[in-house]
């Protein structure tokens, strides 16, 4: 893959830190999984990994397709938490363009959303599962009546 014009140049992270950040989840992570576990067991149905209207090469975490509600579940790192996310020492430069390229994405993925008809609710990887689910579950009902009223 080409780099992009506007990124910064980098430095090779070396083979120990490199395989690591390449067996990282991308799905199915343990806080999105706590959360989904939580979902099903208050009786929320839903489906995982389903692409974005509009954008095939995107995909929601937890979709809720009658309520039309997409579900993310943020990592304090990849997406640049405001209480948690810390700064790499090496390679800062990159790192920050890295992070602030997420956060664009996130952006425009929750634009694409909403042009589409969705809402899109964001909740970062450190809050318990039951206080998301309590977010989420108050957002599906909150979606599933304004599309009941129209």
């Amino acid at each position: 893959m080409s780099a992009r014009s506007d990124e910064p140049g980098r430095v090779s992270p070396g083979g120990a830190l490199s395989k690591k950040m390449s067996t990282l989840a991308r799905r199915d992570t343990a806080p999105e999984l706590l959360l989904r576990r939580e979902l099903h067991r208050r009786g929320l149905r839903f489906r995982v990994q389903v692409k974005v209207p509009g954008n095939r090469r995107r995909t929601i975490d937890i979709a809720f397709t009658r309520a039309r509600l997409a579900v993310y579940v943020d990592g304090c790192f990849w997406h640049g938490c405001p209480q948690h996310h810390h700064r790499p020492r090496s390679n800062a430069e990159w790192w920050d363009w890295k992070i602030r390229r997420n956060q664009e994405r996130d952006r425009d993925t929750d634009a694409q959303l909403t042009a589409e008809g969705w809402r899109a609710l964001r909740i970062w990887e450190h809050v318990p599962p039951e206080d998301a689910a309590d977010l989420v579950e108050r957002a599906w009902r909150a979606a599933l009546e304004r599309r009941t009223d129209t």
